[in-house]
Protein backbone atom coordinates (compact mmCIF):
# COMPACT_ATOMS: atom_id res chain seq x y z
CA UNK A 1 0.00 0.00 0.00
CA UNK A 2 1.53 3.63 -0.68
CA UNK A 3 2.37 5.43 2.12
CA UNK A 4 0.02 8.51 1.21
CA UNK A 5 -3.18 6.12 1.12
CA UNK A 6 -3.04 6.45 4.81
CA UNK A 7 -2.46 10.32 5.06
CA UNK A 8 -4.88 13.31 3.36
CA UNK A 9 -3.89 14.75 0.10
CA UNK A 10 -2.91 18.08 1.66
CA UNK A 11 -0.47 16.28 3.99
CA UNK A 12 1.12 14.71 1.14
CA UNK A 13 1.01 17.75 -1.15
CA UNK A 14 2.74 19.98 2.25
CA UNK A 15 5.04 16.94 2.65
CA UNK A 16 6.29 17.32 -1.05
CA UNK A 17 6.16 21.34 -0.86
CA UNK A 18 8.58 21.36 2.01
CA UNK A 19 11.09 19.28 -0.03
CA UNK A 20 11.32 22.18 -3.35
CA UNK A 21 11.11 25.03 -0.40
CA UNK A 22 14.02 23.27 0.87
CA UNK A 23 15.30 22.62 -2.64
CA UNK A 24 16.35 19.27 -1.37
CA UNK A 25 16.25 17.00 -4.37
CA UNK A 26 17.06 14.07 -2.62
CA UNK A 27 14.26 14.05 -0.37
CA UNK A 28 11.89 15.48 -2.76
CA UNK A 29 11.95 12.46 -5.00
CA UNK A 30 12.33 10.42 -1.95
CA UNK A 31 9.14 11.75 -0.79
CA UNK A 32 7.06 12.51 -4.17
CA UNK A 33 7.74 8.89 -5.45
CA UNK A 34 6.20 7.42 -2.17
CA UNK A 35 2.76 8.57 -4.26
CA UNK A 36 1.09 6.69 -6.86
CA UNK A 37 1.29 8.46 -10.26
CA UNK A 38 -1.97 9.62 -10.18
CA UNK A 39 -1.12 11.82 -7.23
CA UNK A 40 1.93 12.88 -8.60
CA UNK A 41 0.22 14.14 -11.23
CA UNK A 42 -2.21 15.94 -8.88
CA UNK A 43 0.64 17.22 -7.15
CA UNK A 44 2.38 18.43 -10.31
CA UNK A 45 -1.22 20.41 -10.96
CA UNK A 46 -1.06 22.39 -8.46
CA UNK A 47 2.29 23.53 -8.16
CA UNK A 48 2.74 27.31 -8.88
CA UNK A 49 5.28 27.99 -12.06
CA UNK A 50 8.45 28.70 -10.42
CA UNK A 51 7.79 25.43 -8.40
CA UNK A 52 7.31 23.65 -11.85
CA UNK A 53 10.52 24.82 -13.11
CA UNK A 54 12.49 23.12 -9.86
CA UNK A 55 10.19 19.61 -10.60
CA UNK A 56 11.35 19.88 -14.11
CA UNK A 57 15.45 19.87 -12.55
CA UNK A 58 14.46 17.25 -9.89
CA UNK A 59 12.88 14.53 -12.41
CA UNK A 60 14.29 13.26 -15.63
CA UNK A 61 12.27 13.66 -18.02
CA UNK A 62 11.38 9.76 -18.46
CA UNK A 63 9.65 10.09 -15.77
CA UNK A 64 7.96 13.41 -16.10
CA UNK A 65 6.41 11.45 -19.17
CA UNK A 66 4.81 9.24 -16.77
CA UNK A 67 2.99 12.14 -14.96
CA UNK A 68 2.13 13.51 -18.51
CA UNK A 69 -0.05 10.28 -19.55
CA UNK A 70 -1.87 10.69 -16.78
CA UNK A 71 -2.07 14.54 -17.14
CA UNK A 72 -3.03 13.86 -20.62
CA UNK A 73 -6.24 11.67 -19.57
CA UNK A 74 -7.90 15.13 -17.88
CA UNK A 75 -6.50 17.98 -19.72
CA UNK A 76 -4.05 17.85 -23.38
CA UNK A 77 -4.51 21.58 -23.50
CA UNK A 78 -2.50 22.07 -19.88
CA UNK A 79 0.50 19.69 -21.14
CA UNK A 80 0.68 22.18 -24.02
CA UNK A 81 1.08 25.20 -22.00
CA UNK A 82 3.65 23.16 -19.67
CA UNK A 83 5.56 22.59 -22.71
CA UNK A 84 6.25 25.78 -23.67
CA UNK A 85 7.98 26.14 -19.86
CA UNK A 86 10.40 23.86 -20.49
CA UNK A 87 13.54 24.26 -22.52
CA UNK A 88 12.98 22.29 -26.30
CA UNK A 89 15.28 19.38 -25.60
CA UNK A 90 13.83 18.50 -22.51
CA UNK A 91 10.05 18.61 -24.14
CA UNK A 92 11.21 16.28 -26.81
CA UNK A 93 12.86 13.76 -24.62
CA UNK A 94 9.46 13.91 -22.66
CA UNK A 95 7.01 13.39 -25.16
CA UNK A 96 9.44 10.99 -26.86
CA UNK A 97 8.95 8.95 -23.34
CA UNK A 98 5.10 9.15 -23.26
CA UNK A 99 2.96 6.59 -24.80
CA UNK A 100 2.91 6.85 -28.74
CA UNK A 101 -1.01 7.57 -28.78
CA UNK A 102 -0.92 10.28 -26.35
CA UNK A 103 2.12 12.60 -27.24
CA UNK A 104 0.95 11.39 -30.96
CA UNK A 105 -2.63 13.59 -29.81
CA UNK A 106 -0.20 16.61 -28.31
CA UNK A 107 1.91 16.99 -31.55
CA UNK A 108 -1.43 17.25 -33.45
CA UNK A 109 -2.24 19.97 -31.20
CA UNK A 110 1.05 21.89 -31.60
CA UNK A 111 1.93 24.65 -33.93
CA UNK A 112 3.59 22.98 -36.95
CA UNK A 113 6.90 25.03 -36.28
CA UNK A 114 6.81 23.61 -32.69
CA UNK A 115 5.62 20.36 -33.50
CA UNK A 116 8.82 19.79 -36.49
CA UNK A 117 11.43 20.83 -33.67
CA UNK A 118 10.16 18.25 -31.15
CA UNK A 119 10.33 15.52 -33.71
CA UNK A 120 13.83 17.01 -35.08
CA UNK A 121 15.23 16.04 -31.47
CA UNK A 122 13.72 13.09 -31.24
CA UNK A 123 15.36 9.40 -31.80
CA UNK A 124 14.43 9.08 -35.80
CA UNK A 125 12.74 5.44 -34.86
CA UNK A 126 10.61 7.20 -32.21
CA UNK A 127 9.52 10.30 -34.67
CA UNK A 128 8.57 8.36 -37.58
CA UNK A 129 6.40 6.00 -35.40
CA UNK A 130 4.69 9.23 -34.40
CA UNK A 131 4.26 10.60 -37.67
CA UNK A 132 2.98 7.36 -38.64
CA UNK A 133 -0.18 7.55 -36.08
CA UNK A 134 -0.39 11.50 -36.73
CA UNK A 135 -1.84 10.67 -40.12
CA UNK A 136 -4.40 8.84 -38.92
CA UNK A 137 -8.11 10.60 -37.94
CA UNK A 138 -8.67 11.58 -34.47
CA UNK A 139 -11.72 9.34 -34.43
CA UNK A 140 -11.08 6.23 -35.72
CA UNK A 141 -8.88 2.89 -34.46
CA UNK A 142 -5.46 4.37 -35.73
CA UNK A 143 -5.63 7.77 -33.58
CA UNK A 144 -6.04 6.37 -30.48
CA UNK A 145 -4.01 3.02 -30.61
CA UNK A 146 -0.72 2.70 -29.37
CA UNK A 147 2.56 1.00 -31.28
CA UNK A 148 3.93 -0.40 -27.28
CA UNK A 149 2.81 -4.03 -27.32
CA UNK A 150 4.70 -7.18 -27.13
CA UNK A 151 4.45 -9.33 -30.71
CA UNK A 152 6.04 -12.84 -30.55
CA UNK A 153 6.04 -15.82 -33.26
CA UNK A 154 4.23 -18.71 -33.25
CA UNK A 155 6.92 -21.07 -33.71
CA UNK A 156 8.83 -19.97 -30.22
CA UNK A 157 8.60 -21.80 -27.39
CA UNK A 158 6.76 -20.58 -24.04
CA UNK A 159 10.02 -19.99 -21.99
CA UNK A 160 11.50 -17.70 -25.08
CA UNK A 161 8.16 -16.35 -25.34
CA UNK A 162 8.06 -15.47 -21.11
CA UNK A 163 11.81 -13.88 -21.78
CA UNK A 164 10.85 -11.84 -24.24
CA UNK A 165 7.77 -10.66 -21.90
CA UNK A 166 10.38 -9.87 -19.81
CA UNK A 167 12.35 -7.75 -22.10
CA UNK A 168 9.88 -5.81 -23.87
CA UNK A 169 7.35 -5.81 -20.67
CA UNK A 170 8.77 -2.01 -19.37
CA UNK A 171 8.01 -0.24 -22.62
CA UNK A 172 4.45 -2.10 -23.62
CA UNK A 173 1.70 -0.46 -22.58
CA UNK A 174 -0.26 -3.42 -21.83
CA UNK A 175 1.43 -7.13 -20.96
CA UNK A 176 -2.30 -8.39 -20.71
CA UNK A 177 -2.23 -10.16 -24.30
CA UNK A 178 0.14 -10.97 -26.50
CA UNK A 179 0.07 -11.29 -29.95
CA UNK A 180 1.17 -13.63 -32.72
CA UNK A 181 2.21 -12.64 -36.04
CA UNK A 182 3.84 -14.59 -39.03
CA UNK A 183 7.31 -13.18 -40.68
CA UNK A 184 5.34 -10.70 -42.85
CA UNK A 185 3.84 -8.92 -39.55
CA UNK A 186 0.39 -10.32 -40.00
CA UNK A 187 -1.96 -11.08 -36.80
CA UNK A 188 -2.53 -14.61 -37.00
CA UNK A 189 -3.14 -15.36 -33.06
CA UNK A 190 -2.97 -13.99 -29.29
CA UNK A 191 -1.96 -15.50 -26.21
CA UNK A 192 -3.31 -14.12 -23.20
CA UNK A 193 -0.52 -13.68 -20.16
CA UNK A 194 -2.76 -16.13 -18.28
CA UNK A 195 -2.19 -19.11 -20.54
CA UNK A 196 1.49 -17.84 -21.17
CA UNK A 197 2.15 -18.59 -17.42
CA UNK A 198 0.13 -21.82 -16.80
CA UNK A 199 1.41 -23.23 -20.17
CA UNK A 200 4.60 -25.67 -20.05
CA UNK A 201 7.74 -24.22 -20.77
CA UNK A 202 8.53 -26.63 -23.96
CA UNK A 203 5.72 -26.19 -25.61
CA UNK A 204 5.36 -24.19 -28.77
CA UNK A 205 3.11 -20.68 -28.50
CA UNK A 206 0.99 -22.08 -31.57
CA UNK A 207 0.00 -24.59 -29.49
CA UNK A 208 -1.98 -22.93 -27.41
CA UNK A 209 -2.68 -19.41 -28.79
CA UNK A 210 -6.08 -18.74 -29.86
CA UNK A 211 -6.37 -18.38 -33.77
CA UNK A 212 -9.33 -16.66 -33.88
CA UNK A 213 -8.79 -13.32 -33.37
CA UNK A 214 -10.85 -10.40 -32.63
CA UNK A 215 -9.42 -7.10 -34.19
CA UNK A 216 -10.49 -3.43 -35.47
CA UNK A 217 -9.24 -1.86 -38.85
CA UNK A 218 -7.38 1.06 -38.24
CA UNK A 219 -9.83 3.58 -40.13
CA UNK A 220 -12.70 2.33 -38.04
CA UNK A 221 -14.59 4.61 -35.90
CA UNK A 222 -14.11 4.59 -32.38
CA UNK A 223 -17.34 4.04 -31.05
CA UNK A 224 -17.21 0.65 -32.96
CA UNK A 225 -14.08 0.06 -31.45
CA UNK A 226 -15.60 0.79 -27.68
CA UNK A 227 -18.91 -1.44 -28.54
CA UNK A 228 -16.30 -4.24 -29.66
CA UNK A 229 -14.09 -3.91 -26.58
CA UNK A 230 -17.11 -3.71 -24.47
CA UNK A 231 -19.38 -7.05 -26.17
CA UNK A 232 -16.26 -8.72 -25.82
CA UNK A 233 -15.07 -7.54 -22.28
CA UNK A 234 -11.37 -6.77 -23.75
CA UNK A 235 -8.53 -5.31 -21.55
CA UNK A 236 -7.23 -4.24 -25.42
CA UNK A 237 -7.49 -5.21 -28.82
CA UNK A 238 -5.59 -5.59 -31.81
CA UNK A 239 -5.51 -2.51 -34.53
CA UNK A 240 -5.08 -4.17 -38.08
CA UNK A 241 -4.98 -3.05 -41.85
CA UNK A 242 -6.37 -4.53 -44.66
CA UNK A 243 -3.79 -6.49 -45.65
CA UNK A 244 -3.76 -7.99 -41.71
CA UNK A 245 -0.69 -6.22 -40.33
CA UNK A 246 -0.69 -5.97 -36.99
CA UNK A 247 -0.46 -1.80 -36.35
CA UNK A 248 -1.06 -1.02 -32.79
CA UNK A 249 -3.58 -1.93 -29.96
CA UNK A 250 -6.05 -0.23 -28.39
CA UNK A 251 -6.32 -0.40 -24.60
CA UNK A 252 -9.08 -0.40 -22.11
CA UNK A 253 -8.25 3.07 -21.19
CA UNK A 254 -8.15 4.49 -23.66
CA UNK A 255 -11.87 3.40 -24.75
CA UNK A 256 -12.98 4.47 -21.57
CA UNK A 257 -11.76 8.16 -22.44
CA UNK A 258 -13.57 7.71 -25.81
CA UNK A 259 -16.94 6.48 -24.19
CA UNK A 260 -16.60 9.42 -21.75
CA UNK A 261 -16.06 11.71 -24.65
CA UNK A 262 -18.62 10.53 -26.61
CA UNK A 263 -21.21 10.76 -23.79
CA UNK A 264 -20.56 14.37 -23.33
CA UNK A 265 -20.68 14.94 -26.77
CA UNK A 266 -24.12 13.82 -26.60
CA UNK A 267 -25.15 15.43 -23.54
CA UNK A 268 -24.20 18.46 -25.05
CA UNK A 269 -25.81 17.76 -28.13
CA UNK A 270 -28.73 17.38 -25.99
CA UNK A 271 -28.50 20.39 -23.70
CA UNK A 272 -27.30 22.38 -26.78
CA UNK A 273 -24.49 23.65 -25.43
CA UNK A 274 -20.62 22.32 -24.94
CA UNK A 275 -20.57 21.11 -20.90
CA UNK A 276 -16.95 20.72 -21.21
CA UNK A 277 -16.22 24.68 -21.83
CA UNK A 278 -15.26 25.49 -17.95
CA UNK A 279 -11.79 26.18 -19.53
CA UNK A 280 -13.03 28.54 -22.01
CA UNK A 281 -13.28 32.43 -21.55
CA UNK A 282 -16.36 34.07 -21.12
CA UNK A 283 -16.24 35.63 -24.36
CA UNK A 284 -15.72 32.02 -25.70
CA UNK A 285 -18.50 30.73 -24.23
CA UNK A 286 -20.67 33.06 -25.39
CA UNK A 287 -19.45 32.75 -28.95
CA UNK A 288 -20.61 29.06 -28.84
CA UNK A 289 -24.07 29.21 -26.99
CA UNK A 290 -24.90 32.38 -28.91
CA UNK A 291 -26.13 30.34 -32.51
CA UNK A 292 -28.23 27.95 -30.31
CA UNK A 293 -29.99 31.25 -28.41
CA UNK A 294 -30.73 32.80 -31.45
CA UNK A 295 -32.25 29.84 -33.92
CA UNK A 296 -34.67 28.95 -30.79
CA UNK A 297 -35.14 32.94 -30.56
CA UNK A 298 -36.33 32.85 -33.88
CA UNK A 299 -38.78 29.76 -33.47
CA UNK A 300 -40.14 31.24 -30.16
CA UNK A 301 -40.63 34.39 -32.18
CA UNK A 302 -42.52 31.73 -34.86
CA UNK A 303 -44.23 30.69 -31.52
CA UNK A 304 -45.64 34.48 -30.31
CA UNK A 305 -46.23 34.91 -33.99
CA UNK A 306 -48.80 31.74 -33.94
CA UNK A 307 -50.59 33.11 -30.18
CA UNK A 308 -50.80 36.35 -32.11
CA UNK A 309 -53.00 35.17 -34.62
CA UNK A 310 -55.73 33.61 -31.81
CA UNK A 311 -55.65 37.12 -30.14
CA UNK A 312 -59.63 37.26 -30.73
CA UNK A 313 -60.36 34.28 -29.60
CA UNK A 314 -58.34 34.41 -26.55
CA UNK A 315 -60.55 38.42 -26.02
CA UNK A 316 -63.38 35.71 -26.23
CA UNK A 317 -62.42 33.47 -23.94
CA UNK A 318 -59.36 34.56 -21.65
CA UNK A 319 -59.33 31.44 -19.65
CA UNK A 320 -57.64 29.75 -22.73
CA UNK A 321 -54.24 31.66 -21.60
CA UNK A 322 -54.32 29.80 -18.58
CA UNK A 323 -53.24 26.53 -20.38
CA UNK A 324 -50.88 27.20 -22.95
CA UNK A 325 -47.69 26.86 -20.66
CA UNK A 326 -49.30 24.00 -19.09
CA UNK A 327 -49.62 22.20 -22.56
CA UNK A 328 -46.41 23.19 -24.23
CA UNK A 329 -44.00 22.66 -21.41
CA UNK A 330 -45.59 19.15 -20.47
CA UNK A 331 -45.17 18.18 -25.12
CA UNK A 332 -41.84 19.88 -24.62
CA UNK A 333 -40.64 17.33 -21.67
CA UNK A 334 -42.49 13.99 -23.79
CA UNK A 335 -40.61 14.98 -26.69
CA UNK A 336 -37.26 15.45 -24.87
CA UNK A 337 -38.22 11.69 -23.52
CA UNK A 338 -38.47 10.42 -27.00
CA UNK A 339 -35.44 12.18 -28.20
CA UNK A 340 -33.18 10.54 -25.44
CA UNK A 341 -34.59 7.28 -26.57
CA UNK A 342 -34.16 7.64 -30.17
CA UNK A 343 -30.38 9.43 -29.81
CA UNK A 344 -29.76 6.07 -27.55
CA UNK A 345 -31.65 3.83 -30.23
CA UNK A 346 -29.33 4.85 -33.06
CA UNK A 347 -26.21 5.19 -31.01
CA UNK A 348 -26.24 1.11 -30.58
CA UNK A 349 -25.18 -1.68 -33.35
CA UNK A 350 -28.30 -2.67 -35.16
CA UNK A 351 -28.50 -6.11 -33.90
CA UNK A 352 -28.86 -4.89 -30.26
CA UNK A 353 -32.17 -3.35 -30.12
CA UNK A 354 -35.21 -3.16 -32.57
CA UNK A 355 -35.63 -1.56 -35.64
CA UNK A 356 -36.14 2.21 -36.76
CA UNK A 357 -40.13 1.53 -37.49
CA UNK A 358 -40.44 -0.35 -34.49
CA UNK A 359 -39.04 2.41 -32.16
CA UNK A 360 -41.07 4.94 -33.78
CA UNK A 361 -44.40 2.69 -33.57
CA UNK A 362 -43.80 1.91 -30.05
CA UNK A 363 -42.88 5.62 -29.64
CA UNK A 364 -45.96 6.65 -31.04
CA UNK A 365 -48.49 4.05 -29.30
CA UNK A 366 -46.24 5.45 -26.17
CA UNK A 367 -47.07 9.29 -26.86
CA UNK A 368 -50.94 7.87 -27.30
CA UNK A 369 -50.82 6.00 -24.12
CA UNK A 370 -49.23 8.76 -21.66
CA UNK A 371 -51.49 11.51 -23.37
CA UNK A 372 -54.57 9.85 -22.69
CA UNK A 373 -53.99 9.41 -18.80
CA UNK A 374 -52.66 13.03 -19.15
CA UNK A 375 -55.10 14.32 -20.73
CA UNK A 376 -57.66 12.64 -19.08
CA UNK A 377 -56.29 13.95 -15.57
CA UNK A 378 -56.23 17.51 -16.84
CA UNK A 379 -59.37 17.59 -18.50
CA UNK A 380 -60.71 16.44 -14.54
CA UNK A 381 -59.11 18.80 -12.71
CA UNK A 382 -59.67 21.66 -15.36
CA UNK A 383 -63.30 20.64 -15.43
CA UNK A 384 -63.75 20.86 -11.33
CA UNK A 385 -61.51 24.13 -11.18
CA UNK A 386 -63.59 26.48 -14.03
CA UNK A 387 -66.80 24.53 -13.47
CA UNK A 388 -66.56 24.06 -17.38
CA UNK A 389 -65.87 20.49 -18.72
CA UNK A 390 -65.88 21.71 -22.28
CA UNK A 391 -63.23 23.61 -21.42
CA UNK A 392 -61.67 20.59 -19.64
CA UNK A 393 -61.99 18.54 -22.72
CA UNK A 394 -60.80 20.94 -25.08
CA UNK A 395 -57.68 21.10 -22.63
CA UNK A 396 -57.54 17.32 -22.60
CA UNK A 397 -57.57 16.52 -26.06
CA UNK A 398 -55.10 19.41 -27.09
CA UNK A 399 -52.80 17.53 -24.10
CA UNK A 400 -53.58 14.09 -25.98
CA UNK A 401 -52.70 15.07 -29.21
CA UNK A 402 -49.36 17.43 -28.40
CA UNK A 403 -47.85 14.64 -26.24
CA UNK A 404 -48.34 12.26 -29.50
CA UNK A 405 -47.06 14.73 -31.86
CA UNK A 406 -44.19 15.29 -29.96
CA UNK A 407 -43.19 11.93 -28.97
CA UNK A 408 -43.15 11.70 -32.79
CA UNK A 409 -41.51 14.72 -33.59
CA UNK A 410 -38.65 13.32 -30.84
CA UNK A 411 -38.24 9.98 -32.36
CA UNK A 412 -38.30 11.52 -35.96
CA UNK A 413 -35.43 14.21 -36.37
CA UNK A 414 -32.63 12.77 -34.64
CA UNK A 415 -33.27 9.82 -37.51
CA UNK A 416 -33.75 11.86 -40.33
CA UNK A 417 -30.79 14.12 -38.98
CA UNK A 418 -28.46 10.99 -38.87
CA UNK A 419 -29.78 9.95 -42.58
CA UNK A 420 -28.65 13.50 -43.84
CA UNK A 421 -25.38 12.72 -42.10
CA UNK A 422 -25.56 15.00 -38.74
CA UNK A 423 -24.58 14.11 -35.32
CA UNK A 424 -28.29 13.38 -34.44
CA UNK A 425 -27.46 14.52 -30.87
CA UNK A 426 -27.48 17.83 -32.68
CA UNK A 427 -31.53 17.44 -32.39
CA UNK A 428 -30.85 19.03 -28.38
CA UNK A 429 -33.57 19.14 -26.03
CA UNK A 430 -34.16 22.86 -26.49
CA UNK A 431 -34.62 22.55 -30.24
CA UNK A 432 -37.48 19.76 -29.79
CA UNK A 433 -38.86 21.80 -26.58
CA UNK A 434 -38.90 25.12 -28.91
CA UNK A 435 -40.34 22.81 -31.42
CA UNK A 436 -43.16 21.29 -29.63
CA UNK A 437 -44.14 24.93 -28.51
CA UNK A 438 -45.00 25.90 -31.59
CA UNK A 439 -46.90 22.46 -32.66
CA UNK A 440 -48.38 22.44 -29.51
CA UNK A 441 -50.00 25.88 -29.93
CA UNK A 442 -51.54 25.19 -33.45
CA UNK A 443 -53.14 22.03 -32.14
CA UNK A 444 -54.36 23.96 -28.49
CA UNK A 445 -56.00 26.77 -30.60
CA UNK A 446 -57.20 24.84 -33.21
CA UNK A 447 -58.97 22.49 -30.94
CA UNK A 448 -60.65 25.38 -29.22
CA UNK A 449 -61.77 26.87 -32.67
CA UNK A 450 -64.31 23.83 -32.42
CA UNK A 451 -65.65 24.44 -29.22
CA UNK A 452 -65.27 27.96 -29.23
CA UNK A 453 -69.18 28.17 -29.52
CA UNK A 454 -69.89 26.01 -26.38
CA UNK A 455 -66.63 27.95 -24.51
CA UNK A 456 -68.55 31.31 -24.88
Amino acid sequence: MYESQQMTDEEVFEGVMACLRRNDRVAFREEFFKNHTFVQAQIYLNLEFADRQLVHEFLEPQELAEIYDIIDDEDESLILAFLNEMNDEYSAVVLGEMYTDNAADILNDLKPEKMRTYLRLMPKVRADELKVLMNYGDETAGGIMTTEFVSIKANQTIRSAMTLLRAKAENAESIYYLYIVDDDNRLVGVLSLRDLILSEGHVLVSDVMSSRVISVDVDEEQSQVARTIKDYDFFAIPVVEATGELLGIITVDDILDVMDDEAMADYSGLAGVDVDEQYESPSKSAKSRLPWLITLLCLGMGTSSLISQFEGMISEVATLSLFITLITGTAGNAGTQSLAVAVRKLALPDDQSTSLFSMIMREIVTGLLCGAITGLTIMLIVGFWQSNFVLGAVVGIAMLCAITVANLAGSLIPILMDRLGFDPAVASGPFITTLSDLTSVLIYFTIAAQFLPLLM
